[in-house]
């Protein structure tokens, strides 16, 4: 993935819109794209059918996801999967940041989720005392995108990346433990572990995440 390494970051930082223009970004171009998007205000791309569905997450601003039907306002924090098979295209009233995932109509898409529904990733899992929660959210042999909460004094011990991964830091605080080294994070931010890197997560207080994973 092109995204730096082993330190704490922002995507909302590092990819401010431009006024009057839209920015992509893609970091991962293998099975399934993975894309930043920058929107300044008041602006759009066009509706186009496209082969796979669109995984949205909002990071900052609102959304709007618009079929000739329908429209939906994704707003920061909120996800959506888009339908298939009809032209969806995305505008803004006020500056917007998103990430885009590509998801094929074979990968795997759990249950908790459905296209052409608004969903917080943050609310699909509980906290549970003295418990790690996982969900899978979408999968498939060379990518894993998973929810993650940990209660107050769990962690992950350290182990090493199977692949290449981008946490994004959902609710709460938590501290990633990368090479030895301790980076505290919070909702928000987020952290790239190189393929093979030593890794390890603790909660001292209770913590929500999610992991996309890439193993091509």
């Amino acid at each position: 993935m092109k995204e730096k390494v082993g330190e704490v970051f922002s995507i909302v930082r590092d990819n401010q819109p431009v006024p009057g223009c839209t920015i992509s970004k893609t970091i991962y171009d293998k099975e399934n794209y993975i894309t930043y998007f920058s929107m300044a205000r008041k602006t759009d791309i066009s509706a186009e059918i496209f082969p796979y569905y669109k995984f949205i997450l909002v990071n900052e601003g609102e959304l709007e996801v618009y079929t000739q039907e329908r429209t939906w306002n994704v707003s920061k924090g909120s996800s959506l999967i888009t339908p298939l098979q009809i032209p969806v295209g995305m505008r803004t009233q006020d500056e917007t940041i998103y990430i885009e995932i590509s998801i094929r109509r074979n990968d795997f898409m759990n249950e908790a989720v459905k296209a052409g529904q608004v969903f917080e990733l943050a609310n699909l899992i509980p906290v549970q005392e003295g418990k790690i929660v996982n969900m899978d959210v979408v999968h498939n042999n060379t990518m894993k995108f998973v929810l993650m909460s940990f209660d107050a004094g769990c962690g992950l011990s350290e182990h090493a990346a199977p692949g290449e991964a981008i946490i994004f830091a959902l609710e709460g605080e938590g501290i990633i433990i990368y090479e030895g080294k301790e980076y505290p994070i919070q909702a928000g931010e987020n952290f790239h572990f190189a393929k093979g890197g030593m890794h390890a997560v603790r909660a001292e207080k209770p913590f929500k995440m999610a992991l996309l994973l890439t193993l091509a």
